[in-house]
């Protein structure tokens, strides 16, 4: 009999991925390590780590590295947090300015310990980034804040270019996937945004092969669109280890159902949607932004309009 935590032991092969430039990740790394940053590309073990990290992009990692929650299908570190430091914020801005990044991806561990969730560290993260590298577009993507309108609003004000929150999977995995957060509250984070700030571009992530029905994905893509959601990244689940603790791989999703999902999501009125089996919240991130400025968002592409759309990790040219 298999046990409960059986997956597959070997990828498909649209898994696999040219080798990346060893030389740039040095670099990449050499630079995070001098500044003292975490990256989700290594704290969640991200499959893209080499061919973006390559490129020279990775998407940070603050408030520490250890999670106050235990989601099964997620690598980061769990276990009682680090004191936040109040100079993160600096050292991240510089070295976005050290990497000539014109596009810059920041995303948290969930900190329920802290009375705002960590808001206030995202709004003085996002404020230090463009005070250091005016110009810069920037993507969070923030935990639920325990349905906290106070630290979202915090959050909105500090007007990232695109606010994303992921609902990961459909409402009845919630119990087995994400026991200690809601599929409602989730929603709600979305909406609030985006009643908050309707310039703003929402986004939101979704994992399939974890055993949920296509009509079940069909439901969470009306539910995003309904919730304002503009950019939906859906991508295959891959189970961080083998072992009871997380969450089992149901199974591989093929390449063509993938653009089966996209069309439905489309379909039900999200503006732009990437869809893959290596697909994650921030992989071609900024791609993602542009094709959402240009087709749905013309003058409202930004709530600041006197910006350009920049390109992901090119060098800047002031």
């Amino acid at each position: 009999m298999r046990p409960a935590f059986f997956q597959p032991v070997c990828l498909p092969p649209w898994f696999r991925q040219p080798v990346p430039e060893p030389d740039k990740i040095s670099h990449l790394k050499n630079v995070l390590r001098r500044h003292r940053l975490h990256t989700v590309c290594e704290g969640a073990r991200c499959p893209n780590l080499g061919r973006c990290w390559g490129k020279g992009t990775a998407t940070f990692m603050i408030l520490g590295e250890k999670c106050t929650r235990g989601c099964r299908f997620c690598a980061v570190k769990k276990g009682v947090p680090e004191i936040v430091s109040p100079q993160e914020p600096f050292r991240l801005a510089q070295a976005v300015k050290h990497l000539n990044l014109r596009y810059v991806v920041v995303t948290s561990v969930t900190r329920d310990d802290l009375p705002d969730g960590g808001a206030g560290h995202f709004s003085r993260t996002v404020l230090a980034i463009r005070a250091a590298c005016p110009g810069v577009r920037i993507e969070l993507l923030i935990p639920d804040f325990g349905g906290n309108r106070a630290s979202l609003e915090t959050v909105v004000r500090s007007v990232p270019d695109v606010l994303g929150h992921n609902l990961e999977t459909v409402p009845r995995l919630y119990a087995l996937v994400r026991p200690r957060a809601d599929y409602a509250r989730s929603l709600d984070i979305l909406r609030q945004a985006k009643q908050a700030s309707p310039a703003l571009a929402v986004k939101s992530g979704i994992m399939v092969g974890m055993g949920e029905s296509r009509a079940e994905l069909s439901a969470a893509f009306e539910d995003l669109a309904r919730a304002g959601c503009d950019i939906l990244t859906i991508g295959q689940y891959l189970a961080p280890h083998r072992d009871s603790a997380h969450f089992p791989v149901a199974r591989f999703v093929e390449p063509e159902e993938f653009l089966l999902m996209k069309e439905d999501a489309l379909g039900r009125g999200i503006k732009t949607v990437q869809s893959g089996p290596l697909v994650r919240s921030s992989f071609l991130a900024e791609e993602s932004f542009n094709d959402y400025c240009g087709r749905w968002a013309g003058a409202l592409s930004s709530p600041r309009a006197d910006r350009k759309v920049a390109v992901y990790g090119a060098a800047r040219k002031d």
